[in-house]
């Protein structure tokens, strides 16, 4: 089966914004990413989805899942388990594309969370 790519246009969107807004994802009750800015990437009527620098996270207690996915517009995603400090796993809580199509580069060493498998996402101040 081959894997399409596509390019964003007008019937399927994809805009990416830089926010200056602090963002943290908690899970097992410590913050896993704590990100002083964010991109805000808006894929067609989808609800909007934060990409977190790499660099912001604490990656010791990521572990590499064997998930991958396809989207047709942004290439394949890997996924992360966040490890708990009883070691317990939440498994594919995070995604990230490591090698992006090059309309959607810029979220190249970023991560996103799903929301329903971590404590929190908390989007400025708050």
């Amino acid at each position: 089966m081959t894997r399409q790519h596509r390019e964003p246009g007008p019937d399927h969107p994809i805009t990416i914004e830089a926010v200056a807004k602090p963002v943290r994802v908690m899970a097992g009750g410590a913050a896993i990413i704590d990100a002083v800015s964010h991109l805000s990437l808006q894929e067609a009527s989808y609800p909007a989805v934060a990409y977190l620098p790499r660099s912001a996270a604490n990656m010791d207690r990521l572990e590499r899942s064997d998930t991958t996915t396809w989207c047709p517009y942004k290439g394949e995603a890997a996924y992360f388990h966040i490890r708990k400090d009883d070691g317990s796993l939440i498994r594919d809580a995070l995604w990230t594309y490591e090698s992006p199509f090059p309309a959607v580069a810029s979220i190249k060493d970023h991560l996103a969370a799903y929301p329903d498998r971590v404590e929190a996402i908390t989007v400025g101040d708050a």
